[in-house]
């Protein structure tokens, strides 16, 4: 259920406070927002740039540079494949398009009902076990793209 904008505004002030009168605020700032709603909502990015005295485009700058922020809602499981050259020779791109199809998502999308988010990644660092997915923090290895079913109803 969407939070009402009032509600992102009230409780991004109150995550602000703080920080109100020191410097070095924007990023811990930012995670506590994120850590409140899972992403950082535009409304969250105006009134941090009210209550910090800190332009809205400098903020955008801020959570666009940093990989750790989010500003669109994400799914409550983030569903990441490799694309390191392990894992791209034993078939990763095929376990990413299947995927794609089963949760009728595009690359860094979400799925309708916020259920999971499906991220490419450079490299998860389980070569060894290649080709590899992770779901949240648990990681599945040697996967074929018949094997993706079971994988994902343990998430559902």
């Amino acid at each position: 259920m969407p939070v009402e904008t009032k509600d992102v505004a009230s409780k991004t002030r109150e995550l602000v406070l703080p920080w109100k009168d020191r410097k070095g605020g924007v990023i811990p700032v930012l995670q506590a927002v994120q850590r409140e709603f899972g992403y950082v909502p535009s409304e969250a990015l105006q009134a941090i740039s009210e209550e910090l005295k800190i332009p809205t485009a400098e903020l955008y700058g801020v959570a666009t540079f940093y990989a750790q922020f989010h500003l669109k809602p994400r799914g409550r499981h983030i569903v990441r494949v490799c694309r390191g050259t392990a894992c791209h020779v034993r078939g990763s791109l095929q376990l990413m398009q299947k995927l794609k199809e089963m949760l009728s998502v595009e690359e860094n999308g979400t799925t309708e009902d916020l259920r999971f988010t499906l991220e490419p990644v450079a490299c998860l660092g389980a070569c060894g076990l290649a080709p590899v997915i992770m779901v949240d923090d648990d990681t599945h290895g040697r996967l074929t793209a018949d094997k993706l079913g079971d994988v994902i109803a343990r998430y559902e």
